[in-house]
């Protein structure tokens, strides 16, 4: 005798789940990477000396991860505070006019393919469950894996940042200077191949144009700040 069939609902793992600290990761560790780096190799090709190449470097951390944080923070918030903005006239709406919106909530399955008395009935245990998470996610299409979260976008992409960013601030550290701009690009381009392949493999991505992707327009900010830095640096 065959026993009944039992379901798990947390048995699958989906990658969307990792899309909202993922993206400002992945965003701050290569603005990370390639802004200090082109910082630091206009400065080497314009003849500067070591301190003033570290100086460079370390300011543009900074800044750069303070930037990061409070442009996620402004932006992620703004997200948030519509998506508080709907829900409270979602909310209103449900308590003044409860029939109306159930209705409501049944056209939108009835679109979606199901028969009017199936999507009547789902419409009407949902409204009773909890009405407003209802019409969240099936009206206005908000979910938790995707809901806002202001401080935890701030907080990835500055940390990012600045793990980015430390990376060629290191090979200055380690490498004589003879052979620094040499081995800030090599460095560079070997952590762009690294980050995008690893942010493809993350979110199930061809591996290939996620490396391609971030290791040519990195290649090409260096390539202009170098010649900025060779046409407008220091004599010596």
């Amino acid at each position: 005798m065959s026993t009944p069939e039992t379901f798990d609902l947390h048995a699958e793992h989906h990658r969307v789940n990792r899309n909202s600290w993922l993206r400002a990761s992945v965003m701050g560790a290569n603005d990370g990477i390639v802004s200090v780096s082109s910082l630091m190799l206009g400065f080497i090709a314009g003849n500067a000396d070591n301190s003033t190449i570290m100086l460079a470097g370390l300011a543009g951390l900074v800044a750069g991860a303070m930037s990061m944080a409070a442009g996620e923070y402004v932006s992620v918030q703004s997200q948030k505070d519509t998506e508080q903005a709907d829900l409270a006239q979602e909310a209103h709406e449900i308590k003044h006019n409860f029939n109306f919106e159930q209705r409501e909530l049944s056209a939108i399955y009835v679109e979606r393919g199901l028969s009017k008395p199936l999507a009547d009935q789902v419409a009407a245990e949902l409204m009773a469950h909890d009405p407003l998470a209802a019409h969240a996610r099936d009206e206005l299409g908000l979910h938790e894996i995707t809901r806002a979260r202001p401080m935890q976008a701030a907080f990835s992409s500055a940390a990012a940042f600045s793990v980015g960013a430390g990376m060629p601030l290191l090979t200055a550290l380690l490498v004589p200077h003879a052979w620094l701009f040499g081995g800030v690009i090599a460095m560079t381009l070997l952590a762009l191949i690294i980050l995008g392949s690893l942010a493809a493999w993350t979110g199930g991505a061809s591996i290939v144009r996620g490396a391609s992707r971030v290791l040519i327009w990195g290649a090409a900010a260096m390539a202009a700040t170098s010649a900025i830095g060779h046409f407008f640096g220091i004599s010596v």
